[in-house]
């Protein structure tokens, strides 16, 4: 899987990463990969609702250790 950007919102909590997701989003073409990095437990459900009222396809989501790991392709 290519990642075409990757977005670090350790620390932030909602709706931070949500928004700064959201910007690179629209910076990007579609098709393309954003990976966001989390430290947020509610960005699992918020990633879900934000895929879902945006178009944008939710690919994957993992948890590793304390890091939520989402990755996006544009629509």
């Amino acid at each position: 899987m290519h990642i075409h950007q990757e977005l670090d919102t350790r620390g932030l909590n909602c709706p931070l990463p949500i928004l700064k997701a959201k910007r690179s989003l629209n910076d990007m073409q579609s098709g393309q990969l954003l990976k966001v990095v989390s430290t947020d437990p509610g960005s699992l459900r918020d990633f879900q609702a934000f895929a879902r009222q945006t178009g944008n396809d939710l690919v994957e989501q993992q948890t590793l250790d304390s890091d939520y790991v989402h990755i996006l392709r544009r629509r």
